[in-house]
């Protein structure tokens, strides 16, 4: 899959949801049928949200950032300005991605660093819109296949990998296949599953890959629980109306081209940005990372 605009085109054109000719089109490249498909998504499915349920058990402190997921939880007792939806896909979102830090098993959605963001949008809508719903695990599942499409167009078009397109290719990436699902989910049409995703990733170009200490700690943790905020109200636009003037796909060849824009040292190499100040200097040498 190379174009979110064919995909959408396609399932107009055979008056099929979205998620059903994603699997159409999966199934005819790769030869598996397609529920055979589903049944993997559907385990993907479980898998995160076991790993979100130990995440949440296991608040292991990493080496540089504690785990901010419990500060948010208490927070989110409170009053909380983003509201409760936004800051328990928040705290979600910082727990697993501090599990992965901490060598816990976690679904790499699309990959390890940003692993936090999809869970947190997907469980934080379970908990908040999906309660009382008997096909909730199929809604979800449903909702996992288009994201997964989203990763997938995004990695044949430009790249998934921080050290190839900075974080705007991991973090952004997570961020646009949230909101796409996020979207489905609320029973938006296919043109605002393709504006949530354009939305969200015009607003993370350009966003650099710069590990402290060349560990996915600081700033990969926090950007999961912040970043997801902009695909949650990207998702809002899109369903309120607004329409992206550039269209999805253009927006993700525009990101591929920033990527290979970007110098080295702003690639996951830890050689710029915030992973050369005079505190990450400090803490790399302290806990000799580097």
């Amino acid at each position: 899959m190379r174009s979110l605009q064919d995909l959408i085109k396609l399932a107009e054109e055979h008056g099929m949801g979205l998620h059903e000719i994603i699997m159409t089109v999966d199934s005819e490249a790769t030869g598996v049928p397609t529920n055979e498909i589903y049944n993997l998504m559907l385990s993907r499915l479980k898998d995160m949200r076991r790993s979100t349920e130990e995440a949440s058990r296991n608040p292991n402190p990493c080496k540089l950032v504690p785990n901010t997921g419990v500060l948010i939880r208490e927070y989110s007792k409170g009053a909380g300005m983003c509201g409760g939806f936004l800051l328990k896909a928040s705290a979600i979102a910082l727990e697993v991605a501090s599990y992965n830090a901490s060598m816990g098993r976690i679904v790499a959605a699309p990959t390890a660093g940003s692993c936090g963001i999809l869970p947190g949008m997907l469980f934080s809508w379970e908990e908040f819109y999906g309660k009382g719903m008997s096909d909730l695990d199929r809604k979800l599942t449903e909702a996992l296949i288009v994201a997964g499409a989203v990763g997938e167009i995004i990695a044949n078009r430009a790249t998934l990998a921080g050290a190839e397109g900075g974080c705007q290719a991991e973090c952004g990436a997570a961020a646009a296949m949230g909101s796409a699902a996020l979207v489905y989910l609320q029973g938006g049409k296919c043109e605002a599953v393709s504006n949530a995703v354009a939305l969200t990733l015009k607003s993370v170009l350009g966003l650099v890959c710069d590990p402290v200490g060349g560990l996915v700690e600081s700033p990969c943790i926090k950007r999961n629980g912040i970043l997801l905020a902009v695909g949650v109200l990207a998702a809002d636009m899109a369903l309120a109306g607004v329409v992206s003037l550039i269209p999805a796909d253009e927006v993700i060849d525009a990101m591929g081209q920033i990527g290979k824009s970007m110098p080295a040292s702003l690639r996951e190499t830890s050689r710029g940005g915030l992973a050369v100040t005079p505190t990450a200097k400090r803490l790399s040498k302290e806990l000799n990372l580097q």
